[in-house]
């Protein structure tokens, strides 16, 4: 993959630029805010930004979204030492497709590189509990007439329920019996139909709307 680094410590871009060079990664650009890396992206395409939160003149979330809104199809993982749940929820209501903590082992990180490579969300099992319990959260919250609306076809439904349920695009290709690119293709209609920026929010919205229902712990 090619790859944007946003954080203002250098030595740490320097770390995380040299396992991912080992890994065979390209590294095309590091910034040291998000106001750089707005315009790293802009210019460089990356398949993936690696965006810290705290940094000056511009931070990571922000930046996030400035990104998000200008070029959406770019993939962006935050990488941060914030646990907090407020900056995890933010990250993906920001449109993050992923959530890396910096005290992560290097052989999960390449496992989460690995995971963005096929195109699915990366997120520790323990963040990802944390958002899949904020949903259950919300899920107890009627929706509103507003939110019950949308134009899906019953193909698209189906995508959506499965990728609630946390099936990959490889899964839900299998069981619907299509080819991936067709998959892809149904995902990009459905975020551009409700309006989202990331797997995370379809769930959020899948369960929310009452199309899946959070399964309860054993």
């Amino acid at each position: 993959m090619r790859l944007v680094l946003a954080d203002d410590h250098a030595l740490f871009r320097a770390g995380i630029a040299s396992l991912l060079r080992a890994w065979g990664h390209e590294v095309v650009g590091e910034a040291s805010n998000g106001l750089e890396a707005l315009e790293l992206v802009r210019r460089l395409h990356p398949d993936l930004v690696l965006m810290d939160i705290t940094m000056p003149e511009c931070n990571g979330l922000e930046a996030t979204r400035l990104i998000k809104a200008e070029l959406p199809d770019t993939r962006i993982a935050i990488v941060t030492v914030s646990d907090h749940d407020a900056d995890l929820f933010e990250a993906i209501k920001s449109g993050a497709e992923g959530y890396l903590l910096k005290d992560m082992a290097e052989a999960e990180l390449e496992r989460t590189l690995n995971a963005f490579a096929a195109g699915e969300p990366a997120l520790s099992p323990r963040l990802a509990a944390k958002i899949l319990d904020e949903f259950a959260r919300l899920s107890s919250e009627p929706a509103t007439k507003e939110e019950r609306r949308d134009d899906l076809t019953p193909r698209e439904h189906q995508v959506l329920e499965l990728v609630a349920e946390g099936a990959t695009n490889k899964e839900i290709a299998a069981s619907l019996y299509l080819s991936e690119h067709t998959v892809n293709f149904h995902m990009k209609n459905i975020f551009s139909k409700l309006h989202l920026r990331n797997r995370a929010q379809a769930v959020a919205y899948a369960i929310r709307t009452g199309l899946v229902t959070p399964a309860e712990d054993a």
